[in-house]
């Protein structure tokens, strides 16, 4: 991708940044993301399946009655028949770890992907049909919740869309926590779909950490703040990978608007403190 195809991508997630989280469309931007991420690959293919994908789930809403007046089985039924079965979706168990997972143009083109990469194609998709879903982060797995009346089924898109009941929830906690875990409140919350991406690119940011690309890690840190421009722990952690590459400037600047959105409490003592250093450090 060119520099000027990079920049427009980049200006797309800034216009997002300033959007309220009910106006986002996450499958646009993670698209927008991911050109940024994997500039080789052929995002318009990826965006004409989204369309795609679309289309095919309106049809499948409006030949199911039952499912479009709420029946939460009928819908994760369809979803999972058009996702996993009919477009061959899959989570990858085999390379796990491999950074394609987390970029929706390849997720796309392998049909293979993480949880959250998979649910928001789920998110899309319902979406389209105007049916209720959100993101549910769950420790250590990414789920999906459909929405009806008041009540929602939850569905693990990696594992092909099956749903989830109390006693599965049960085993998943205890497969990430320990044996001793056992459910409570607060698990289930709904995600902002802003978080939900913002966890979609965390993975990126971990991946390229863990193998030592401070520098990527960075870069992928600083389009997470494009699309949430308040949220002080990035601009925490962007200051930290600036200050460890050198970047004295750019991390003063960073711990600066840390400060601005979170001035008080024990974080703001430790980073207030690190400024005064970094400050003298230029002198």
């Amino acid at each position: 991708m060119p520099p000027t195809a990079i920049a427009e991508a980049r200006a797309a997630i800034d216009a997002a940044g300033r959007l309220p989280d009910a106006e986002l469309d996450t499958a646009t931007i993670a698209l927008q993301l991911a050109r940024v991420d994997a500039p080789e690959e052929d995002w318009r293919a990826a965006a004409a399946h989204l369309s795609e994908l679309a289309r095919e789930a309106v049809a499948a809403a409006q030949a199911d009655p039952e499912a479009d007046a709420g029946a939460l089985a009928r819908r994760r039924a369809i979803l999972a028949g058009l996702i996993h079965e009919k477009f061959g979706y899959a989570g990858d168990s085999e390379t796990y770890d491999d950074l394609a997972n987390a970029n929706l143009i390849r997720v796309i083109a392998r049909r293979r992907g993480l949880p959250v990469a998979l649910g928001i194609l789920w998110l899309h998709a319902a979406e389209a049909a105007g049916w209720r879903a959100h993101g549910v982060d769950f420790p250590g797995h990414f789920l999906i919740a459909l929405e009806g009346g008041r009540s929602q089924m939850l569905v693990d898109v990696f594992g092909g869309g099956v749903a989830l009941e109390a006693r599965e929830l049960r085993t998943l906690l205890k497969r990430v926590e320990g044996e001793r875990a056992e459910l409570r409140p607060g698990l289930l919350l709904p995600m902002a779909r802003r978080d939900v991406l913002l966890r979609l690119q965390n993975n990126i940011k971990l991946r390229r950490l863990r193998a030592g690309d401070l520098t990527g890690a960075l870069a992928c840190a600083e389009d997470m703040l494009r699309l949430a421009p308040d949220h002080a722990g990035l601009w925490r952690e962007a200051a930290l990978m600036n200050q460890r590459l050198d970047r004295i400037g750019a991390a003063l600047a960073c711990l600066d608007r840390f400060l601005d959105i979170a001035p008080e409490g024990e974080a703001a003592a430790r980073m207030r403190a690190l400024a005064q250093e970094l400050r003298q450090r230029l002198h």
